[in-house]
């Protein structure tokens, strides 16, 4: 972990591999979004979601701060609800419309959270879905704090 005089080169566990990173997206109950709001104001809430299909995927009602924030500016972060073993990812929130896309996210999350809210509470002129493909990414472990950091960066 350069700059932070913790661990040498030769200490710690080593970086982790992306599946590692890819374990705990998927794993994760809930995710923190940070989004950019007027004058660079950052916002961060709590939202549903999924790692699936190589990203990050949540809803938001299209009136609230995050998804008004998302159409003025998609650049945002999303982290995992585990701070011991966090993996926080940044990237470019695109808006799904597809049905049958929102459809496999409405019964993911429906499975995932045993809700059965169904495709229809993501009435596009109310509710949006985004996903977020990691564009960088970084992971740690508690119990190896000053030898797992590891940052992934993706081509895009």
């Amino acid at each position: 972990m350069p700059g932070y005089g913790t661990a040498g080169p030769d200490e710690g566990g080593g970086l982790l591999p992306w599946s590692w990173g890819e374990e705990r997206l998927a794993a994760a109950h809930d995710y923190w979004l940070a989004t950019v709001g007027d004058g660079g104001r950052p916002h961060v809430m709590p939202v549903w979601g999924l790692w699936r299909d190589g990203a990050v995927w949540f809803s938001s009602g299209l009136r609230s701060r995050k998804a008004r924030n998302l159409a003025a500016d998609p650049r945002c972060t999303v982290t995992t609800d585990d701070a011991h073993d966090p993996v926080v990812v940044e990237g470019v929130a695109d808006r799904v419309t597809d049905s049958r896309e929102v459809r496999a996210f409405a019964d993911a999350v429906d499975a995932k959270y045993g809700t059965s809210y169904g495709v229809e509470f993501y009435d596009p002129a109310v509710n949006g879905v985004w996903r977020v493909p990691p564009a960088k990414a970084i992971g740690l472990r508690q119990d190896d704090f000053s030898g797992s950091p590891t940052r992934w960066t993706f081509a895009g």
